[in-house]
């Protein structure tokens, strides 16, 4: 099937238009006001205390992720990082050796690259060859994929990922144009279509090489996502009549209401129908699953988070080690995990976390 790309509309994050939803702070006022404050909605500790859950802690740590920058080359709709070309945050090689100094000791099995797009830090490379030189069962990179078409310096990191048996993990709302451009841009789907044949190519996603690629799904609107494993035979039929596409697994991600999702909500009057729909599908096996319990995240700049969420939030881990540069997983290990209204949306009907439904 032949398509053609468009020009893509770029537009700023929220932090360039000065948006209010920009500031950390503010987006907590709205998560802990309105229908929560005046009890009309139940808080989140509230659900976990009944389910008798609270508090949260590590089970241990499993996944250490590091978002090596907040710039992008896209400005999608559902962004919880607000990331885009105008975020200059970028990870230090100084931070990006004090995180391998932390995998060393975590005890950690996956290390889980992410941005923005990781790929755009000039860094990135140096930063993967160095975590597979510690022998990690499992290296990831988020990518969205168009990054790689975006400029020629990029072109080779399919072989660059293969060379150094990377798991690629990519966002990919929909399979269908419509839904992917309305929710990435003009001319996303294309570029992601053109980018997975790449991959594919090279192995990716293929039967017997061993080569990782996973696909992420992220509702269109204030809607919850539907099953994960049927949603996956409908991308593997459709990407493979239609494109001769394959890959390994589908990821079903909720979307949380922070960043530019929370403003969408509020800007739609549908924040508070929203939350209502988190709270009345919550789960409390999803809540004992919740990513949280095996994962930590660490900034751009050093801090340590529970998740990537908080990190959007600024709610920094609970801890004395709550920089990477004091990394120390015994103390870390005794905290309770930060939560907010926004961790609805890990808990809701099948759960969601990085890697997709957790029940």
């Amino acid at each position: 099937m032949s398509i053609l790309s468009k020009p893509k509309k770029v537009v700023k994050s929220l932090k360039a238009q000065k948006n209010r939803i920009a500031i950390a702070q503010e987006q907590l006022k709205v998560l802990n006001q309105g229908p929560f404050e005046t009890g009309k909605l139940p808080k989140f500790k509230k659900k976990l205390e009944e389910a008798n859950q609270f508090p949260l802690r590590l089970k241990k740590l499993d996944v250490f992720q590091v978002n090596i920058g907040y710039m992008c080359n896209l400005v999608c709709e559902h962004c919880h990082v607000d990331a885009g070309p105008d975020r200059k945050e970028i990870m230090t090689t100084e931070t990006m050796q004090q995180c391998l100094d932390a995998i060393k000791v975590s005890g950690a099995s996956t290390i889980d690259i992410t941005g923005g797009a990781p790929e755009m830090n000039s860094h990135f490379r140096w930063f993967i060859e160095e975590i597979n030189k510690l022998g990690v069962k499992d290296i990831i990179v988020r990518s969205n994929l168009t990054i790689i078409v975006a400029n020629k310096k990029y072109y080779d990191l399919p072989e660059f990922f293969k060379a150094n048996n990377v798991h690629v993990i990519s966002s990919l709302p929909c399979y269908t144009k419509e839904n992917v451009d309305k929710q990435r841009g003009d001319g996303v789907f294309v570029d992601s279509i053109r980018v997975l044949k790449m991959l594919n190519e090279v192995g990716y996603g293929k039967e017997g090489t061993g080569l990782k690629l996973d696909l992420v799904y992220n509702p269109v609107g204030a809607n919850l996502p539907g099953a994960q494993d049927s949603l996956q035979e409908d991308y593997k039929r459709e990407l493979m009549e239609l494109f001769g596409i394959e890959f390994n697994y589908l990821f079903t991600i909720t979307n949380l209401p922070i960043s530019r999702f929370l403003d969408f909500l509020l800007a739609s009057d549908r924040y508070e129908e929203y939350m209502e729909k988190l709270i009345t599908n919550f789960n409390p096996y999803a809540a004992e699953e919740v990513m949280c319990r095996d994962t930590i995240s660490v900034s751009w700049d050093g801090n340590i988070y529970d998740c990537d969420f908080n990190q959007m939030l600024e709610l920094k881990v609970a801890s004395k080690s709550n920089h990477i540069s004091t990394f120390n997983i015994e103390e870390l290990a005794k905290r309770e995990i930060i939560m907010s209204q926004h961790c609805y949306g890990c808990t809701s009907g099948a759960g969601s976390s990085c890697q997709g439904a957790t029940v």
